[in-house]
């Protein structure tokens, strides 16, 4: 029997979504609002309809219906009908064909044109009139699929957050120019799950990657006009669905099989998601999904004027986590990308939009409760973007215990440091430590500070070192966009430059700042590329450029950083080794190793514990830092105490040597540099001093080193 004459059954409201049973599809769709609701069925070219059905019963405020003869690969899509009332904050339009916000897969793209939008732009009236052209042709559809696949011993790789480090890319920039990843994988998942790319992962000592947003998403209108297109990808279509341009395939299967890939090579897999708004943009967005099935209830609209939109997120719309069936979707969509996917953790953009209720953000909101008690995704890695745009929105440091967060205060204190600002000592000590001012309650850990120099937002980690001002011409927007402040510093020369002394010390700065990251007590997260000196010619805002800017250059930069590229697996390893460098409790420096040396302690150049006077010296900019690894307690995950070295490290950002009285501790009898950015390639061990010894720490560079006990 064919799609057209295939008997109708009223199905069930539970599960959401378009669920094949073995035997037909359950289609099941929530709106409140709607008055009928139609499900599409298309050939498999998605261009000629095949069939209209009316959803025959409704429970609870979803539509559903049962097709025994429906199978996967079917494409769908809907009609829903209602009120096209505005300022009542209905826009409902039966003309519009519109995607199943809970569909797994996605056929097609959206093909711009006036006939998306619900009103005629051309209209006095603007979005008050009404469009009655057809935009299905123009459409993508919704697929039914098929979701078995043979995980067979697939485990999580469930890495303590103390060992963590994150390592963000983007599924295409990290593989489009890769000279091992074969030509026809390229800016895909099964790319990114390619040998070349698990072992490089493997190699450099990351525990997971973070990818950008790979949830399906739109080509905005306005970058489509430019010649532009959507690269970073928020600007989210679908929650269930992966971005189609990353499938090599077509098929879900490339998803799981990228996942499994790295778990087997020990790597977790944290999604960028986007949850505070959708792409359908203010009341002058198109209408694709959620605005056509019930716009009252999925987006927080003005109380005064439904007709506008609540727009905390800068993009048009903020969704409406507050509605129950809202709510539902991102618990479900969350549950399903870990339950089905297998993925180990997620990043959530603008998170203090989701955590907004109508009073404004609350730590202790429906959507943090619902996270805290679901016995799936309290077990994952939760990290925030700890802002948004709307009214007291910087939030750093408010997230509930359970959560990480990016940390921008402590990008912007090590680039100052680094680039010789004043004033900076108590900053870059607080940076240093864990930031225990902003995490230290309701029992949250140091792991908590996400720590970075760099991400996709912004400047590259060569480019922090490289321009003074931002480069955005590319972009169209008349320099406009991206931000103004990025205390940054060319060392020179704005740009390119083949001086070897500006190369030398651009190269010199770019290992200070990995290994200050590295050397941080919290969480450190590497930049795709930053291992490598990777450049976006001084784009500080690439987000639309889907080419050789954003992508890595991945034959150029190892052919002239493998220096670099070694001096970065070095710092993880020293990391890894060494447990005082990834405490599980903040430090304070009242505890004591057993020969009486504080947990942690702040010394100055004169080898004492640094006074009140030299916290406030406007001029200063060499400290160090005392860590003593065997003052407890500090429980390993395995149930073990922490029993490490006394380390001690050095940061001179000063433009001079610096003289410093190597700190006498304990038993010691020598001080060992196991690291030294100023000579990355010096041995562990290959310079050693006495305690008392007065040692020129070289300017703008850091030292590690470890004590070597008597007995």
């Amino acid at each position: 029997m064919t799609a057209a004459h295939a008997p109708v059954l009223p199905g069930r409201p539970y599960p959401l979504g378009a669920t094949w049973d073995g035997v037909g599809v359950n289609f099941a769709l929530f709106s409140a609002h709607a008055e009928k609701v139609e499900l599409c069925l298309f050939d498999p070219s998605g261009q000629r309809e095949l069939r209209r059905i009316v959803l025959p019963d409704q429970t609870d405020h979803v539509w559903h219906v049962y097709l025994p003869d429906a199978r996967p690969g079917q494409l769908y899509g809907y009609r829903v009908y209602g009120p096209y009332e505005p300022t009542r904050g209905h826009r409902f339009n039966h003309h519009k064909l519109l995607l199943d916000p809970y569909a797994r897969v996605l056929v097609g793209t959206v093909r711009w044109s006036d006939a998306h939008n619900g009103y005629r732009p051309d209209s006095s009236r603007a979005d008050l009139s009404f469009d009655r052209r057809d935009n299905a042709r123009a459409m993508p559809k919704c697929c039914v699929v098929e979701q078995a696949f043979s995980w067979g011993d697939d485990a999580p790789p469930r890495v303590p957050w103390t060992q963590t480090v994150i390592y963000e890319a983007h599924v295409r920039g990290l593989t489009m120019e890769h000279p091992q990843v074969p030509r026809p994988l390229r800016g895909t998942f099964a790319g990114l799950g390619s040998d070349a790319i698990v072992r490089h992962l493997k190699a450099l000592g990351v525990t997971a990657i973070e990818l950008l947003p790979v949830h399906a998403f739109v080509d905005d209108r306005f970058l489509v006009r430019r010649g532009l297109r959507n690269y970073w990808g928020y600007s989210t279509l679908g929650y269930f669905a992966p971005e189609q341009r990353y499938l090599s395939t077509g098929s879900l299967g490339e998803v799981k099989t990228m996942v499994k890939r790295l778990h087997d090579a020990g790597l977790e897999v944290i999604l960028d998601v986007v949850y505070n708004h959708t792409c359908e943009g203010s009341e002058l967005g198109p209408t694709l999904s959620f605005r056509g099935i019930d716009n009252a209830s999925y987006y927080r609209l003005n109380p005064g004027n439904p007709r506008y939109y609540v727009d905390e997120t800068g993009c048009g719309n903020t969704l409406n986590l507050s509605h129950p069936r809202v709510l539902q979707m991102v618990m479900d969509s969350l549950r399903y990308w870990v339950s089905e996917m297998h993925v180990d953790g997620f990043r959530f953009d603008l998170a203090t939009t989701l955590g907004r209720e109508p009073t404004g953000f609350d730590p202790g909101s429906g959507f943090f409760d619902a996270i805290r008690q679901d016995p799936v995704l309290s077990n994952v890695k939760l990290i925030a973007e700890p802002w948004d745009v709307g009214p007291g929105g910087y939030r750093l440091g408010q997230f509930p215990s359970g959560w990480a967060e990016w940390n921008d205060r402590y990008r912007d204190t090590v680039r100052r440091f680094w680039r010789g600002d004043h004033g900076m000592m108590p900053d870059l000590a607080r940076s240093l430590s864990g930031s225990t001012d902003l995490f230290e309650h309701n029992g949250r850990r140091p792991w908590c500070g996400v720590n970075f120099v760099a991400c996709h937002d912004g400047f590259t980690l060569n480019d922090v070192v490289s321009y003074d001002s931002k480069h955005n011409e590319a972009n169209q927007e008349g320099g406009r966009d991206g931000a103004n402040e990025n205390c940054s510093d060319n060392n020179g020369v704005e740009g390119p430059t083949e001086d070897p002394a500006i190369l030398a010390l651009r190269a010199r700065q770019i290992r200070n700042m990995l290994a200050t990251v590295l050397l941080s007590q919290g969480t450190p997260m590497l930049l795709a590329g930053d291992e490598f000196a990777n450049t976006q010619n001084g784009n500080n805002n690439a987000y639309c450029q889907d080419n050789s800017v954003s992508w890595l250059n991945w034959e150029t930069a190892l052919d002239r950083q493998a220096d670099l590229l070694a001096f970065v697996k070095r710092l993880i390893a020293l990391r890894r080794a060494h447990p005082a460098l990834r405490r599980t409790r903040h430090l304070h420096g009242r505890i004591l190793s057993p020969e009486g040396v504080p947990d942690i302690q702040w010394i100055s150049p004169h080898g004492v514990t640094v006074s009140e006077h030299q916290w406030h010296d406007y001029y200063a900019r060499c400290l160090g830092m005392l860590l003593a690894g065997d003052a407890g307690p500090d429980l390993l995950p395995d149930g073990r105490y922490v029993d490490d070295d006394i380390m001690f490290v050095v940061l001179n950002a000063h433009v001079d040597n610096v003289p410093f009285t190597m700190p006498m501790v304990g038993r010691g009898t020598a001080w060992s540099c196991v690291l030294d950015t100023a000579v990355p390639d010096r041995p562990a061990g290959g310079l050693t001093a006495a305690p008392g010894d007065v040692l020129p720490i070289p300017a703008r560079a850091v030292l590690v080193f470890v004590l070597i006990r008597g007995h």
